[in-house]
């Protein structure tokens, strides 16, 4: 048994998460500075090494341990807002009286609900999604806001992301939600109730126009995936969330 530890920025953890689970890590653990996968000793170190290089990974050697139940241990259940509650598929703890039981899938690409802009823009949809709404989720990721745009009342949730596999991975878990490999310039105008996206603020500056087509006239806007020193500039903000230095802005 070996481990690596990955110095990943916090924007590309949850694709490295993704990526090694599809790689057959044995468990996943999150440590002060990045984090830890486990793997079995008949892998090979060294292509984990080289393909991951841009994430300075360290090589340890380990006892044996059953990781794969360990980093299960490491997703407890967390409550988010009034009325989630996110659990990992093999979870047995029982859903708090009112609360709406959100799964969550770390291997998933981008979107496990720990990363702060993720919790975030589950506190907004908590808020401002209404039933019968019509969503619209730019940048979906693992489609985890689009469930939660449904399990709140909305009537329907169109997710979109510009990457391929991310789509392919969502598919496989999101039964109800209409996914495509795209952006907002895909979407039909004045179809929108309320639009998320949670990206960064450089693209979400970048698709600002179509943002404004899809919405209709009374609509919310939902924006994160930045921190506080780098929030997308030309909206009109009417709310600001912030958690642990990063933001999501109601528009």
């Amino acid at each position: 048994m070996f481990s690596i530890l990955f110095h990943s920025s916090p924007q590309l953890e949850d694709y490295v998460t993704a990526e090694l689970w599809e790689l057959g890590t044995e468990g996943i653990l999150e440590e002060a500075g990045g984090i830890r996968a486990f793997f079995h000793e008949r892998l090979d170190p060294a292509p984990l090494l080289a393909r991951f290089a841009d994430c300075s990974p360290e090589l340890r050697h380990e006892p044996f341990t059953d990781w794969s139940q360990v980093s299960r241990d490491a997703w407890p259940p967390i409550e988010i807002g009034k009325r989630f509650f996110l659990v990992a598929p093999w979870s047995t703890d029982p859903t708090p009286a009112g609360r709406l039981r959100l799964e969550i899938h770390p291997g998933m690409a981008c979107g496990t609900g720990r990363h702060p802009c993720t919790q975030l823009c589950l506190l907004a949809i908590d808020r401002f999604v209404r039933p019968g709404d019509s969503v619209i989720d730019i940048g979906t990721g693992s489609g985890i806001l689009s469930a939660a745009a449904l399990l709140v009342g909305a009537a329907r949730a169109v997710a979109g992301d510009i990457d391929p596999e991310a789509v392919g991975i969502a598919r496989q878990r999101m039964q109800d939600v209409r996914l495509f490999i795209g952006s907002a310039d895909a979407i039909r105008s004045n179809s929108a109730d309320v639009v998320v996206a949670n990206i960064d603020a450089a693209t979400i500056e970048g698709i600002a126009p179509e943002l404004a087509r899809v919405r209709k006239p009374a609509s919310t806007l939902i924006l994160s995936g930045f921190p506080e020193e780098d929030m997308p500039e030309g909206f009109q903000t009417k709310e600001t969330l912030a958690l642990d230095g990063w933001v999501c802005l109601i528009c």
